[in-house]
Formats: C-alpha cells, structure tokens, sequence
C-alpha cells in the first residue's frame, strides 16, 4: 500500500477529501454529459465532414462501445498502478483526444478520435468511485459522498442537450467535444494535492490474455445489442451478442484459475453486491428504453426543439437528485432494500402515468410521470453505487466500480435493443396509412415515425397531415406500451431490492476478503 493510503476505517472525512470530491464530480458530469451533446452536434458534423451513414454510425456508437468493453480492465490496472495515477493519465489522454475530435478533418479522424476518447474515458469512472471508497472511510459519509456523486452524473445527463444546444447555437459543431479539457485541466492541477494514492500492493502483473477476452466478451455483447436496436432480431446481432457471453464464460472460467485475477469473481459470493449489479441493470433497462421514447415523443410528437427538449427533462433530473440526496438519511431509518424498493415503487406509479399520455396534449402528463419516475429512480443510483462500494475490500475497489459502471452500459444496451424493438413493432401494428398515399411513401411511414415525418412534407397538406396524425397516434401507443413494461420492471426490480437487500443497513459493507 502506498504512502499516501488512507487511514482505518471509520475515520472522519475533512475538508480536503470533501473538496477532492468535487474534483472527483468533474470527470463524472463531463462523461454524462458526453453522453449526450453529440445527438445535438450531428446535423452541422453531418454537412460539415459528409459522413457516410454506416460512418454516421460508428461516429455515434464507437465511444460507448470501447468505453465499455475496456471499464473492466481500466478497473484492474487502477488497482494495480495507483487510482489516483490512472486518473491523471486517463485525463491527459480525454483532453488530447478531445481535441483531436473536435478538430477533425474527415469522418474517418473523428471515428477514430471518438474511439481513443471511449478508451480514454474508461479510465476516469472505475477510479473516481474507488477513491471515494478510499477518501471516505465513514459509512455515513460515504453514503452522502456517492449521493452526491450519482447526482452529478444525473444532473450532466439532463443538462448535456441544454448545453450542448447553446454552444452549437455560436460556435461550430467541434465546440462540443472542447468541454472536456477545461475540465481535465483542472483534474491535473488538483488531482496531486487534494487526492490521495491508493493501490493493491499484491495486485500482480495485469493478465493480458484476461483483458483480451474481457474485450471479446464486452464489445461484441454490446454490439449485437446496438445491432439489434436499429435493425431488429436479425440471426447476425443475435449470434454477435451470443459469442460474446461464451467468450465471457471462458473469462470468468480463467480468472477463478488465477492468483491475480482481473476480475476477482469472489467478489460475487457477496449477495447483496450482486443483488445490486443486477437491480441496477434491470433499472437501466427501464431508464433506457422510457428515455429513447420521451425524448423522442418531446421531438417529433410535440414537436420541440432538442434544446426545448432537453430544458423539459430538467425536472426529472431534479427529482432524482432531491430523491438521491434523501436516500442516505432514509437508509439510516430503514433497511437499503426499503429505501430502494419505496423509491421503485414510486417509479413504477411514474411509469403508469405515462402509459395513459395521449398524442395531443399529453405534455403535462408526461413530464408528471417522468418526474415521479426519476424521483423513484434516485435511492438505487447512490444506495446501490454505495452498497458496490462498501462490499469490495478496498484493494479491490477499482475493479467492483467497473463492475458498477458495466452493468449500467449493458442495461442501457439491453432497453434500447429490447423496448425500442418493442416500441417499433407497436408503432408498426397500430400506424394506418390514408389513402392516396403512394406505396413507397408509405412503407417508409409504416417503419418508422423518422420516416413519416420524412414523407409527409412530400405530401398534399390534407393527406400529409393525416399521416403524421396517424403515425403520432401510433408512436404515442408505442411509448404507452413501454411505460407498462417499464412499470412492470419497476415492481419486480423492487421486490428484489426488499427481498435480497432487506438485512443490508447503510452503513454495512460485508467485504469480501
């Protein structure tokens, strides 16, 4: 353990390590943000670099993929080479890429650039939540520590379009990209004073042919996910995704056969941490899927902005911030899985609500039970980050936060593939078509409702407009479905929550040695 270990545990976090923590919100908020301002940025990128769609694609989707693939491995390396120094070298690496990006001069450059900065990034999160493990030794501060955490990370995610919408309004489309290096620029200057170091001081040589198959396990799982989203159950994206769990099975297979594994799988003999990866990923599917159709109900049913759009999601990320903030005190009073199975709960009544929103006026409606749901979301975002935390001996930090940050990406992947392929065949089923409207025309209609407002403009204004009220009905009875489902998944995440998590206080870590 290096010189700069934290103490034991129970000691009182001061007014360096709740100063190093805003340190440590910076790279978070910039990631979720990240996340989020390119959707903006595609248009003028589009007519600037001339992309061709399948580079379109990759634009959008390379940097999340290698982000993921490589979270479990950045998480190892952290542990082995110091959290703090994968923090500085990972922040040197998100400010150059960055501006590599935001200075591209092809469509080819900027994948590329895109595909070092997802690299680059997977360095920033696993360290960040492992040391604050490490900063915050007292249950109850660290319970309040990664609240605030969590609500950096959900409060970049709304405020990305707002953001990113106002830069591309005076500047050009690379702008967006230039956040991240104020931000990392800030990291290295703090980072050595405020932060401490901490590594795993028999940690061993990294296992290269572990962190191979943990990338051939990683990225061609959420690939077939992605693939399956825009297309549909095609045998390719299914198979793709099907490889990559065998290859994962050999990978958890090597690393119960090593003295220094990547992952350490004992970390899954702990129930309630694997009863929180898994309430995780189930919610992220819910999360996942009910934002893809807001965001596009916001869009192209009511017909705002991304900018109007995203200042209508403030709300929500505001109530799962205040619910966020709330959950540590709770969790005081009542059992985690009380705390979080009340705030399902509550998410699941958000849902209902949504699955009664009409295609005119359905606004407030919407916004009401988007708020209520992201209210009901907050406890899991910092009760569950905590309990991954608090369940991992402290060597092993670094890789039980990958293990946090992967689960979220492979729920996201999964309620995009599975309630965006659900709203689809909705859409599809209830859509009718006017007549004289003509065949291709209408088939384009028929897949999507992108497509019906491609057409419609083409179209005589009468006949036009009968369209894009039907394919507006259609995509609305779309969103209704996957609120159901979503409330459905909300019950039965929290009756998990209350069953696996009802012993687990705030303050027990359980770790496993």
């Amino acid at each position: 353990m290096s010189s700069h270990t934290v103490g034991a545990v129970g000691r009182k976090a001061g007014p360096r390590e709740w100063t190093g923590l805003a340190v440590l919100a910076l790279p978070t908020l910039l990631l979720s943000l990240d996340q989020s301002v390119l959707f903006l940025a595609l248009p003028p990128l589009a007519e600037a670099l001339r992309p061709t769609g399948t580079q379109t694609l990759w634009i959008m989707d390379i940097y999340g993929f290698l982000m993921a693939g490589f979270l479990v491995t950045m998480g190892a390396l952290g542990d082995r080479i110091g959290r703090r120094r994968l923090l500085m070298i990972g922040a040197v690496a998100v400010g150059v890429t960055s501006l590599l990006a935001a200075y591209s001069n092809s469509a080819q450059m900027l994948i590329v650039s895109r595909a070092l900065l997802g690299v680059a990034a997977a360095t920033l999160m696993p360290s960040t939540l492992a040391l604050i493990g490490n900063m915050f030794q007292d249950p109850r501060q660290r319970g309040r520590a990664i609240a605030l955490w969590a609500s950096c990370f959900m409060a970049g995610t709304a405020l990305g379009p707002v953001i990113g919408g106002m830069l591309l309004e005076f500047f050009w489309w690379g702008s967006v990209f230039l956040l991240g290096v104020p931000v990392m620029l800030v990291l290295l200057i703090t980072a050595p004073i405020l932060l401490p170091e901490y590594r795993d001081p028999e940690g061993g040589k990294l296992d290269l042919l572990s962190v191979a198959l943990s990338l051939a396990a990683i990225l061609p799982l959420v690939y077939g996910l992605k693939e399956i989203a825009r297309y549909g159950w095609q045998p390719l994206p299914i198979l793709t995704a099907v490889a990559g769990l065998a290859v994962g099975a050999v990978f958890v297979a090597r690393q119960r056969t090593l003295a220094h594994p990547v992952l350490d799988v004992r970390l899954f003999r702990n129930a309630a941490f694997t009863a929180s990866l898994l309430i995780t990923t189930l919610l992220m599917v819910a999360v996942a899927g009910s934002y893809l159709f807001i965001t596009g109900f916001l869009q192209m049913v009511e017909g705002l902005s991304p900018v109007q759009a995203g200042l209508w999601m403030v709300p929500s990320a505001i109530a799962s911030i205040v619910s966020a903030q709330m959950a540590p005190a709770l969790a005081r009073r009542f059992s985690m899985g009380v705390v979080i199975g009340a705030g399902l709960a509550v998410a699941a009544a958000g849902y209902a609500l949504i699955a009664f929103v009409g295609p005119v006026g359905g606004l407030p409606l919407l916004v009401t039970g988007f708020v209520i749901g992201f209210f009901g979301t907050g406890p899991i975002g910092a009760l569950g980050t905590h309990l991954v935390v608090s369940s991992a001996p402290p060597q092993k930090a670094g890789s039980a936060a990958s293990l946090q940050e992967t689960s979220s990406h492979l729920g996201v992947a999964v309620g995009i593939a599975a309630l965006g392929s659900l709203g689809a065949v909705v859409y599809r089923d209830a859509i009718t078509v006017p007549p004289g409207v003509p065949a291709d025309a209408a088939e384009t209609a028929r897949n999507s409702l992108e497509g019906a407002l491609a057409v419609a403009g083409r179209l005589p204004a009468g006949i036009g407009d009968q369209l894009l009220a039907a394919a507006r009905d259609a995509y609305t009875g779309g969103l209704n479905t996957v609120a159901v489902v979503c409330a459905v998944f909300a019950v039965a995440t929290a009756l998990i929550a209350v069953t696996a998590l009802r012993r687990v206080g705030s303050g027990q870590g359980d770790e496993v040695r």
